[in-house]
């Protein structure tokens, strides 16, 4: 009689280094674990990579880099911040942060969503890309460093600015630089010198509208929160100027 295979299981990380975890983590997947709580997380890097069953990882703590790394469906979600790189070529699944993300967070998404409660550092959501039915999104609560959104080819990405001091403005320099798709929604002041060359700014449209506010729902029903207050800021949408920004580069 074949012994049934628990449905939940709690790793303590607590000094064990990230290839010895994330072992445990794929085996427990193989054995058919559905559902992993992963605590005393202190920055052991590819939580979540190299995985290809449907399973969701609770992380109490500060996971590493590539967190979510070529993801395909998973659900991970952090109690804490995490560090570079999470959701790098993510193709599908959800990565939903409760707290700060660092740089180049959302490399190369392909696919599914991120939601960041908190800030992001550095080239945040950098070359997003879609491809017929899948359209990544990507929601930051806060603000982001520079070069957010860089040679954004497809998706949508928002920043609802919602840690902003009344009177302040987004402070990212460069958004958008090289954009060729996608679209950028901005909650908040920013001056137009803020932004990439590549970059138009429009107000919203009933599409926008629709769209916006589902994802603003989805935020706060992870997060919390007022959504028809969020709803009622004052949104820009950022969107390519060209689908070719620098074709005229290489024209004879």
């Amino acid at each position: 009689m074949e012994s049934k295979v628990s449905e939940n299981i709690r790793i303590n990380a607590a000094n064990i280094a990230h290839k010895e975890l994330n072992s445990m983590v794929k085996q427990a997947v193989m054995r058919g674990v559905k559902r992993i709580e992963l605590f005393n997380v202190h920055g052991q890097r590819y939580i979540g990579t190299d995985i290809f069953e449907p399973v969701e990882i609770t992380i109490e703590g500060t996971p590493g880099n590539d967190l979510g790394a070529f993801m395909n469906g998973q659900r991970l979600l952090v109690y804490g911040n995490a560090q570079d790189g999470s959701g790098n070529t993510m193709n599908g699944g959800e990565i939903i942060i409760h707290g700060h993300a660092g740089d180049i967070t959302g490399l190369a998404v392909r696919g599914g969503q991120i939601l960041v409660r908190d800030d992001v550092g550095y080239r945040a959501g950098i070359h997003m890309k879609e491809y017929k039915e899948k359209k990544p999104v990507f929601i930051v609560g806060g603000t982001a460093q520079d070069f957010a959104g860089e040679y954004m080819a497809g998706g949508v990405m928002v920043l609802l600015g919602l840690n902003l001091e009344p009177g302040s403005k987004h402070n990212s320099r460069y958004i958008g630089t090289g954009m060729h798709g996608g679209i950028i929604y901005i909650r908040g002041d920013f001056e137009d010198y803020q932004l990439g060359k590549e970059v138009g700014v429009a107000e919203l449209d009933e599409a926008d509208i629709k769209q916006l506010s589902g994802l603003v729902n989805i935020y706060t029903g992870h997060f919390g929160g007022d959504a028809t207050s969020i709803l009622n800021g004052k949104f820009k949408k950022l969107y390519p100027r060209s689908l070719r920004p620098y074709g005229r580069l290489y024209a004879y």
